[in-house]
């Protein structure tokens, strides 16, 4: 299920606040120097450092 476009626009990376995309069932960080990876559970993101993962 994709998240509504308005709350896209608003939300950042907990890490160092760049925007984030949409990929897959994750909102990824749009930084070249962090690209975090965060989950996307029931329709919630979950903007926990501790809770994303580091792109391979």
């Amino acid at each position: 299920m994709p998240l509504e476009a308005g709350l896209l626009e608003i939300l950042a990376c907990p890490a160092c606040h760049a925007p984030l995309k949409e990929q897959d069932a994750e909102l990824t960080c749009t930084s070249q120097d962090c690209g975090l990876a965060y989950p996307v559970r029931d329709g919630i993101p979950v903007l926990l450092v501790d809770e994303a993962r580091r792109p391979a």
